[in-house]
């Protein structure tokens, strides 16, 4: 890496481009598998699947799988498990939630070069855990022991959950031009990012997990292991009355905003976001400031304070912002939808 440049996410070792053009085959690979019972294509939050595909009122079930990623390796630094356990829950919750979906059950894997049953206990009790606020039944898993693979007490964690919606309930539904952009906040990186900011903390600046911060008014540790929220009390209302006025909702993960709010719009609609609309949370401005981040690398690798975007009709616009406030959110308008190239652009 050149020094005199600023850190990318590219330089800590993730290529989001290069995902991208392995999506585009996987896509292929994967269409040549499909069923009639099969609702969505490759690159959706989460997999629809219709038991019932003539029926345009039977269940939906949306499946999701993802992990946590290297922000287990803060969690081994912290000495501390439970939280990573909650991340994947409620990450996996949020990414069926903004097709409309209620969590049925989940599965977890657990993979380590050495199995030691404490940790493997206090990771457990966080999905448990956040299974009962999701309101999911944590349905069984799988646990390897791989010496080699993985060295020492290395361990990898990843999930699968299972929700159903009706299929006449599904989201994304009649997205158009003149739509609001509102957002929710995201409780710091959830489970993004991490690459980037490791090197940054860890490596560049030579930080220990507990070194304080000022700036932040904690510890190094304890910011990148605030748990990913979950967003099903606040939206599942919302989601399931057609006539709220929710026409999509956007889980803001890998890539940020300019990579995940596309994935609900139709082709001919772009969303024009006002970056100065939310109040970013200090850690972010301490990562852009510190690691020279470029914006362009800032906005593609974190939420910058974003955990959901919500797609409104602009009429519904203000009941929808009531209800988010009456159920303890601090929702904010962040934007609008305009004819244009399906993309995000900043006003």
């Amino acid at each position: 890496m050149d020094e005199t440049r600023g850190l990318t996410y590219r330089d800590s070792g993730v290529d989001i481009d290069a995902q991208d053009r392995a999506l585009a085959r996987i896509k292929q690979i994967a269409k040549a598998t499909f069923t009639p019972g099969v609702l969505s294509d490759i690159g959706s939050f989460g997999g629809l699947f219709a038991p019932e595909p003539d029926n345009p009122q039977g269940l939906v079930l949306v499946a999701s799988a993802d992990g946590v990623g290297t922000k287990l390796q803060v969690a081994q630094m912290m000495d501390r498990y439970d939280t990573v356990g909650q991340d994947l829950v409620n990450h996996c919750a949020n990414d069926i939630l903004v097709q409309g979906a209620r969590p049925l059950f989940f599965l977890d894997y657990f993979a380590a070069g050495r199995l030691v049953p404490e940790r493997l206990a206090s990771v457990v009790e966080g999905l448990g855990a956040a299974c009962r606020e999701n309101g999911c039944a944590l349905l069984g898993g799988e646990t390897a022991e791989m010496p080699g693979l993985y060295q020492g007490e290395d361990f990898d964690l990843a999930g699968f959950i299972v929700g159903s919606v009706r299929r006449d309930r599904l989201l994304p539904r009649n997205v158009a031009a003149g739509d609001v952009l509102l957002g929710l906040p995201s409780n710091g990186l959830h489970t993004n990012g991490y690459s980037l900011a490791r090197r940054l903390f860890f490596e560049q600046k030579g930080f220990q997990a507990d070194t304080p911060l000022a700036d932040l008014g904690c510890s190094v540790g304890e910011a990148l292991l605030a748990v990913h929220r979950s967003y099903l009390h606040a939206l599942i209302a919302l989601a399931e009355d057609a006539g709220s006025g929710l026409h999509a909702l956007a889980h803001i993960t890998g890539g940020g905003i300019p990579d995940n709010l596309p994935r609900v719009l139709p082709e001919g609609v772009q969303a024009v976001v006002d970056a100065g609309s939310w109040a970013e949370p200090p850690l972010f401005g301490y990562i852009r400031r510190e690691g020279r981040v470029p914006e362009e690398d800032m906005r593609r690798t974190f939420n910058l304070g974003v955990g959901v975007v919500l797609c409104v009709g602009r009429d519904k616009a203000g009941s929808i912002l009531s209800a988010l406030k009456r159920a303890g959110e601090e929702p904010f308008v962040m934007g609008e939808l305009r004819a244009g190239t399906r993309s995000v652009v900043y006003a």
